[in-house]
């Protein structure tokens, strides 16, 4: 049950941060592109990092897991989740499944999101 807290609240941290993001760069650029360019890049660095990191020393795993990672940047960015799979993938030297998987969460999302649209019309 605490692990299902620390999801929810590090959830609700990281969409709002996306959301600010996202509204800081909107305002810059006047695209919103830019700011799922930027949550997915930093998303996708930061999960990286804390799971590499030895900062998590003096913080529960459970904390790293499921507040910063799961929750945190799972809302922050499913990218960030994709993408550090895909680096695990080509470190276990499994290259065609690592860019089977890449062309089928791209394209098939794409698809998915495209047919999404269509039923809506």
């Amino acid at each position: 049950m605490f692990n299902l807290i620390l999801v929810a609240t590090g959830g609700a941290l990281g969409s709002i941060l996306r959301y600010l993001l996202t509204s800081i760069c909107k305002s810059l650029f006047l695209s919103s592109i830019y700011g799922t360019i930027s949550v997915n890049i930093v998303g996708s660095f930061l999960i990286g990092y804390f799971i590499t990191s030895d900062l998590g020393r003096g913080l529960s795993e459970n904390f790293i897991k499921f507040f910063l990672i799961i929750g945190l940047l799972g809302s922050f960015t499913t990218f960030s989740a994709f993408s550090y799979e895909v680096v695990d993938l080509i470190n276990s030297k499994k290259y065609t499944t690592s860019v089977t998987y890449i062309l089928i969460s791209i394209f098939i999302c794409i698809i998915s999101a495209y047919f999404g649209t269509l039923l809506n019309k």
